[in-house]
């Protein structure tokens, strides 16, 4: 297993700064590792869409004292398409880093009308590349995604539940020209590989470091309907602090007044405690936050890419949705993406 990964060509940010990052990623403990045999990791190689629609519904994110429905959709259309069925005369905007509106928080998607948008899209997207599902048609009643307690479980239950239905067309795969990497201004980065010959399957190594109770944490992974349903079940983080802010001063702002955190849907970090259960425990140790980084943003940022599957290896440390979005859109102003033949 090769984790000396060239830096490559860099895009955005500081060669200096992108060879000190390096080093210190190099240096940290791998907790945990979960590979596939050979170059498949068991998605169909025609292209697919669900079977039947299926329904999950839940409070808003953003305005929990709502409740909010998705439903999946069998589609023929290629890609992911996001319908609003509140805007009835507004067109599916496509998941597509095109699409992108902001990644400050969280990735919003938008096209056509301002009001024609979804916000923290990322949860749901993902899913595009750990349940092997190509073409979807995505339908919500608002602009506001459920919030669940259980990080994207119910989202993959319910994608799973709608079946896989395999159409005629051969599954199209896509990797990057040449190794790319983008570099942010706290000694993150962002590093995707081309995909080895034959090589089906994305390979993620994932790294986050906090100074709080979360620490430093390292995965190594394969996509595949099996690492990414473990991972889905990561709640986003948050600390106790912001926590007290969203129900304290933030109910003056628009963003967070009605915002629908909890102690149950978030995992909660102080300096040196967590102040809820966290989960994904492995040796004793939670890693929660980091397969939530790996699978929920990470992956939900490659899905982005529109033109098929991602294959090849994705290397993040310390990396958030801007560097994330900020890379795939390079990827495409610099013509850095190529079909696998």
């Amino acid at each position: 297993m090769q984790t000396n990964y060239p830096i490559g060509r860099i895009v955005a940010g500081d060669a200096e700064a992108a060879k000190r990052s390096y080093e210190r990623f190099a240096a940290q403990q791998i907790d945990d590792i979960r590979l596939t045999d050979g170059d498949e990791v068991g998605f169909s190689d025609r292209q697919t869409t669900v079977a039947a629609p299926s329904v999950v519904r839940g409070p808003g994110t953003f305005y929990r004292r709502a409740e909010r429905t998705l439903t999946f959709n069998p589609s023929l259309e290629p890609g992911w398409w996001i319908k609003r069925t509140d805007l009835p005369e507004q067109l599916p905007i496509l998941v597509s880093t095109r699409n992108v509106w902001t990644a400050q928080r969280n990735i919003v998607l938008r096209s056509g009308s301002p009001h024609n948008y979804l916000r923290m899209v990322e949860h749901i997207v993902a899913l595009r590349m750990g349940c092997g599902i190509d073409n979807l048609m995505i339908e919500t009643d608002s602009g506001d995604p459920p919030l669940f307690d259980r990080g994207s479980l119910d989202l993959v239950e319910a994608l799973s539940a709608s079946g896989v239905r395999e159409l005629d067309e051969p599954a199209v795969y896509v990797t990057v020209k040449e190794p790319v990497t983008i570099t942010g201004d706290r000694g993150d980065f962002v590093t995707l590989l081309p995909a080895e010959q034959y090589q089906r399957k994305l390979r993620v190594d994932c790294a986050v470091d906090f100074p709080t109770a979360i620490g430093r944490q390292r995965i190594i992974f394969d996509v595949n309907r099996e690492n990414f349903r473990h991972g889905a079940a990561a709640r986003t983080n948050a600390t106790r602090r912001q926590l007290i802010l969203t129900h304290t001063i933030g109910l003056l702002f628009a963003d967070t007044r009605n915002l629908g955190y909890t102690t149950r849907n978030i995992l909660i970090h102080g300096r040196k405690r967590y102040f809820n259960t966290p989960l994904l425990l492995h040796n004793g140790r939670s890693l929660e936050a980091v397969w939530h980084r790996a699978t929920l943003d990470l992956l939900a940022a490659i899905a982005l890419i529109d033109m098929g599957r991602f294959v090849g290896t994705a290397v993040s440390y310390r990396a958030g949705h801007l560097l994330d979005t900020r890379l795939t859109t390079l990827l495409y102003l610099h013509d850095l993406l190529e079909i696998v033949r």
